[in-house]
């Protein structure tokens, strides 16, 4: 595996080994030896998989009390996949990055406790799976507005509103930045 650096320093981009022939191919999607080497020691809890249609646009999601770092990739599809950074003690507070991770390039992206996270599908559909540090807690869970232009996501959006993109009710219902509980 490597890590590949983004404009963030803690969030990172890994990409896995992959081994393929004519039969198809093959990779370690986790090694926690491996990871920990590249300076991802964390301790995963839950594994999660959602499938969704193309424009689904989910997030920006996180967690006050029980913050989760994510590991995340997509199995089939492609998606643009964002995290932005929600410390207000780091340097990088409200900066966001972003990566297209798909099924083809197998990219993963590691977005760590403090950030919120969402994804927009851009192909007819994605499948995504991610490994969590904690476990969910409805109760906690915080979302961020996705368009909030404070924040200026440069989403790869096309058509009109109220079409595109899709989404549900609590992610049309998230906070701006300016309104939104943070972390230290």
């Amino acid at each position: 595996m490597q890590k590949i650096a983004t404009a963030i320093p803690d969030v990172w981009i890994i990409e896995p080994k992959v081994f393929g022939d004519s039969r198809g191919f093959f990779f370690e999607s986790y090694n926690r030896r491996t990871l920990t080497e590249l300076g991802l020691a964390a301790e995963f809890v839950q594994d999660n998989h959602s499938r969704s249609a193309k424009g689904v646009l989910r997030g920006l999601h996180y967690q006050l009390a029980h913050p989760q770092g994510k590991l995340v990739r997509v199995i089939s599809g492609e998606v643009f996949d964002v995290a932005v950074d929600l410390r207000r003690s780091s340097p990088t507070y409200r900066q966001w990055v972003a990566a297209t991770l798909s099924a083809e390039n197998k990219r993963m992206m590691w977005i760590p406790e403090g950030f919120a996270h969402g994804f927009l599908t851009l192909s007819e559909s994605a499948e995504f799976l991610y490994k969590t540090t904690d476990y969910w807690h409805p109760d906690d869970e915080r979302t961020l507005a996705w368009n909030d232009p404070d924040l200026a996501i440069a989403w790869p959006l096309s058509g009109e509103p109220p079409n595109f993109p899709q989404l549900a009710a609590k992610d049309r219902a998230g906070k701006s930045l300016r309104d939104a509980d943070v972390y230290p």
